[in-house]
């Protein structure tokens, strides 16, 4: 492959997290029920912070098991082909961020710039948990026969 190919791949693997503002997450109970869900999110260095309830399921199982696989997936309406959408999936580590830590303000503050007063609001609810997920590997597949490996970042190797 090319210079010029892998540039064009790894920006559209880029556009792929840019273009949504939520993203796609498995995760599993202690008892080793699967469940998939979404969040909005919040990325940084570190990784994609998500502010969630732990009335839903997927708290609990992310703050029992902090293990998670994302996915950012390209919309039916402009795939070409619904068999070979643009997708990336991230395995991840989840972390909480504890109301005390000095991350915690900074991290929120941020994702009301992003999603607006909704997380002002939601800051004053006692059941909301910010958390990271931090990706360890992933994978990249922009169609037919196009998987690669990125790193925690999402560069591909």
């Amino acid at each position: 492959m090319d210079d010029s190919e892998l540039h064009n791949l790894q920006n559209a693997c880029d556009e792929l997290i840019r273009r949504q503002n939520s993203l796609l997450i498995a995760s599993r109970s202690v008892d080793g029920a699967v469940a998939i869900s979404y969040a909005p999110y919040f990325r940084d260095e570190t990784g994609f912070y998500i502010f969630i309830s732990e009335l839903a399921r997927h708290t609990q199982n992310l703050l029992a098991q902090p293990q998670a696989s994302i996915l950012f997936i390209e919309p039916e309406a402009t795939a070409s082909n619904p068999f070979a959408r643009q997708r990336l999936t991230f395995d991840c580590v989840v972390r909480e961020i504890s109301k005390s830590h000095e991350d915690y303000a900074q991290k929120l503050d941020a994702m009301a710039l992003k999603f607006g007063e909704i997380v002002d609001v939601l800051r004053t609810l006692p059941d909301f948990h910010l958390l990271v997920l931090q990706p360890q590997t992933g994978q990249f597949v922009a169609g037919f026969g196009k998987a690669f490996s990125v790193d925690s970042l999402g560069r591909l190797q």
